[in-house]
Formats: structure tokens, C-alpha cells, sequence
């Protein structure tokens, strides 16, 4: 990709498909919320990371490494911290500490790049106070009860042009705090006071912690400036966390100010259903990961899915998707890359990061036998790199020998009408973790799910 490649990207804001044009070429800049740090990334938090690594990226190969700025956040300071310490008896900063050291070490094992920056919220409250001051002195927001909340009733511009919904129908459908210091149900929290047992921070309106939306629109300031090109996250995060991000924002920076594309992934299902504790069906990415699931294969399923479309993980995506990655990575293995991804590929990520096309591309370059084209299409999208390989080094193991064997004996069935030595031989095989294809043509061994050398070396 080069400068020259015409990016375009779904605009939320805008709920249309237009071309990506940077501020400045020279500084791209992208703002993606992050987690909040009480416990493991469930599967759905990952899927953001794995949009927006892919964005990142596509970005990199366009404008340069150097000239791409990803900021993405760490909630560290949160009721929801607050509570897991309370209960567990163990200090708030040893929580965010291990949690945040969990994040980053699941998500790179998805083969996702760490930002240029990750700010942490405790690390930018003085940006957040000045924040709430100029929002203050401006008349959009207000001191009652030792909280200070934004007065949604002040900026008439453009509060709700995010989400598509008037404010009418936002209070109907959704939980608004409601509380006797608001003046509109709809006013949201800035500044809320801390007692003695709670993190709190000194303010102008007393000892205290910030409100969850004042914290990315401080630290994106601080890190993007007052305008900047890209915010992104679930589409969960749309109102009201962004909506309102976009608000004090704008009141406090200027009405233009702020991001200028939004990008919102769909949410994760599994086997066709909402992930949730009560159906049973709720995991984290460590929890596939200790179960054998290669962190390939997790980002290999996630890309198969348009991100603006809703993601079905299931048992059998997984176990296909290991099977592609390991003949993917035998046909490339000793290879070196082409100079560039195929421009079929290239195409598709350019054109709102459609990754189902690009992977479609990738299985014509594998049909075609073009190794070097593969392997470097695929590293665009984060895939068959070097360093995610250790997981399928049994995919270069020569299985001749068997496909050899199992032929003979499906040879002799034919002559003698007795197949029972084939039917061993493929329980022993699809046992092992292997896909048996037999054919006109000859037979064909694919390792697959679970794959293991060592049953198919005691027959």
C-alpha cells in the first residue's frame, strides 16, 4: 500500500462508507478505547484489539510506520475495581497491575501490536480536572453535591448525531442514573466525590475520582490533540460512552474539535448465541489459549467475519481454521515473502478493512501455489508471522508415508472387497488429528484440530 491507495472506511457518525483522507498525511492519528482492569479479556473484549490491530496496520503499510499514532487506553480507575478489591481483600493497584499485564500478554498472543501509546486514567487526572474546569467556566457543566456533571441541555448541536436517537428516546431506552443533584436525567457525571476507603484524587470540589466518559476525551486530547482522524471500539461503547465523549469534547475544545471517522465493531456470539455466564457459554482468550486453541487460530476465525458484522465463534470455525493455518504455513514454511501483499488483498483491507475478501484472496493465492504472495498477504493481516509459528511445527511433518499406506490397503479392499484395514487405518488417522480425503486422484492427509504426530508414530 502506498499513499496513493484509496482507504475507505464506514463512518458511524456519518452512517456512510467514505474515503479515508488524514489531517495530516505526516501524523495519521487513532484513538481506540480500551479495557477496564479488573479481570481476563472475555472473548468478545478481543475482538476490538483484532479490528484495530488490522487498521493499524493497513494504516502503517499506507502512510508509513513512523508517521501512524495509536493511542489506546487502560480504565484503571473504576466501581467495578473498586468492587473486585473490596472483595478480595487484595490492593487496587496490584489488581490493575497483573490485569493490564494479562491484557497485553493475550493479546499479543493474537498476534496484536501494542499502540505507540497505552496511557493508564490515573496517570492523566490533573489533564482531566483542567478538563472539567473549561467545561465549567463555559457553562456547560456544574457543581451539586461535591459532583460536577455535564449539562447536556447546553450543547444543542450535536448531542445524539453519534448514536441516531434524540434525547427523548435515549432517556426511554436506556439506565439513566437517576439521582435528586441532576438537573436533566440525562446530565452525566464528571467528577464524583471519593470517601476514605476509595481512590480519590484533590480537586477543586474536594477529594474525589473522575467520571468514565471525562477520561478518554482528557487523554486523547492530551496524546491527539484537539482533533484528530480515527475513534474506534465496540459499537457497545456508542452511546453513551462516545456520545458523550463526543459532547464534552466539543464544548470544551470547540465544536469541530474531536474525532472526525468513528469505527464501531459488531459484537461476538458463540454458537449462535449472546456470550453470557448464565448460558455457559462465557470464556476468556486464556481460557482457549490453556485449552490448546493457538492464538492464530483465534485471530484467523475473528478475521473471517466482517467487523461490522455480528461474529459467531464456534468449535468448528476453530478447527477449520487450524487445518488452513497449517497448510498455509507447509507451504510457505522456508519461503521467503514477496515484496508485497497481492493487490486482491490489498484491495479488500482498503475497502473498510473487508477481511473476509482479503482471506478469500488468501485461499486463491494458496490454490494457485504462489508461497511467496501467501506469506506476504497473510503477515498484513497478522498472520503466518515467524514468531506465531511454534504452534504448528508439526505441520511440516512428511505424511506421505501414511497417505501411501492408507492407498495399499484402500488397493487391496478394491481386489479382495475386504476394507476393514482401511477402516482402521482412517479411525487411527481422524484419532490422530488428521482429515482423510479419499478420491479418484490418490489420498490426502490434512493434520487438523489436536493433531498429534505421536499416535500416528505407534501404528
Amino acid at each position: 500500500m502506498t499513499t496513493d491507495t484509496v482507504i475507505k472506511l464506514y463512518n458511524t457518525k456519518t452512517r456512510r462508507k467514505e474515503v479515508f483522507t488524514p489531517i495530516n498525511a505526516d501524523n495519521v492519528r487513532m484513538y481506540v478505547c480500551g479495557p477496564t482492569v479488573y479481570d481476563r479479556a472475555h472473548l468478545g473484549n478481543a475482538r476490538p484489539v483484532v479490528v484495530f490491530d488490522v487498521l493499524y496496520r493497513v494504516l502503517r503499510a499506507a502512510f508509513g510506520a513512523q508517521q501512524v499514532t495509536y493511542v489506546r487506553n487502560f480504565t484503571d480507575v473504576d466501581d467495578k475495581i473498586n468492587a473486585r478489591a473490596a472483595a478480595s481483600g487484595r490492593d487496587i493497584g496490584e489488581i490493575t497491575e497483573e490485569t493490564i499485564q494479562w491484557f497485553l500478554e493475550d493479546m499479543g498472543a493474537l498476534a496484536a501490536l501494542e499502540p505507540d501509546h497505552m496511557p493508564r486514567a490515573t496517570q492523566y487526572i490533573s489533564q482531566m480536572v483542567t478538563m472539567i474546569e473549561q467545561l465549567i467556566v463555559k457553562g456547560h457543566a456544574y457543581e451539586a453535591e461535591g459532583h460536577v456533571l455535564f449539562a447536556v441541555d447546553s450543547w444543542k448541536q450535536g448531542y445524539g448525531q453519534l448514536s441516531g436517537r434524540s434525547v427523548d428516546d435515549m432517556i426511554a431506552g436506556a439506565r439513566v442514573e437517576i439521582a435528586p443533584y441532576k438537573r436533566n436525567p440525562m446530565d452525566f457525571v464528571l467528577w464524583k466525590p471519593s470517601g476514605d476507603d476509595l481512590p480519590g484524587w484533590d480537586s477543586p470540589w474536594g477529594r474525589g475520582r473522575p467520571g468514565w466518559h471525562i477520561e478518554c476525551s482528557a487523554m486523547a486530547y492530551e496524546l491527539l490533540g484537539d482533533t484528530f482522524d480515527i475513534h474506534g471500539g465496540g459499537n457497545d461503547l456508542m452511546f453513551p460512552h462516545h456520545e458523550n465523549e463526543i459532547a464534552q469534547s466539543c464544548c470544551a475544545n470547540g465544536d469541530n474539535s474531536f474525532a472526525k471517522t468513528w469505527l464501531h465493531n459488531e459484537m461476538l456470539q458463540v454458537e449462535g448465541k449472546k456470550m453470557s455466564k448464565s448460558l455457559g457459554n462465557f470464556f476468556t482468550v486464556r481460557d482457549l489459549l490453556d485449552q490448546g486453541v493457538p492464538g492464530e487460530v483465534i485471530r484467523f476465525v475473528f478475521l473471517q467475519t466482517h467487523y461490522r458484522k455480528p461474529m459467531d465463534w464456534t468449535d468448528k470455525k476453530a478447527s477449520d481454521a487450524e487445518a488452513t493455518l497449517r497448510k498455509w504455513r507447509a507451504l510457505t514454511a522456508g519461503i521467503e515473502p514477496a515484496a508485497n501483499a497481492a493487490a486482491a488483498v490489498q484491495e479488500a483491507l482498503a475497502d473498510d478493512l473487508n477481511t473476509a475478501g482479503a482471506i478469500t484472496g488468501l485461499h486463491k493465492l494458496a490454490s494457485a501455489g504462489d508461497a511467496a504472495g501467501l506469506l506476504a498477504s497473510a503477515r498484513m493481516l497478522g498472520l503466518l508471522s515467524e514468531e506465531m509459528g511454534d504452534w504448528a511445527v508439526t505441520a511440516e511433518v512428511d505424511l506421505s508415508i501414511y497417505e501411501q499406506r492408507l492407498a495399499q490397503a484402500r488397493e487391496a479392499a478394491m481386489a479382495s472387497k475386504d476394507f476393514s484395514q482401511v477402516d482402521l487405518l482412517k479411525a487411527a488417522y481422524l484419532a490422530a488429528g488428521l482429515e482423510v480425503r479419499m478420491s479418484k486422484a490418490g489420498v490426502e492427509l490434512v493434520p487438523g484440530a489436536g493433531f498429534d504426530l505421536a499416535k500416528l508414530e505407534v501404528l
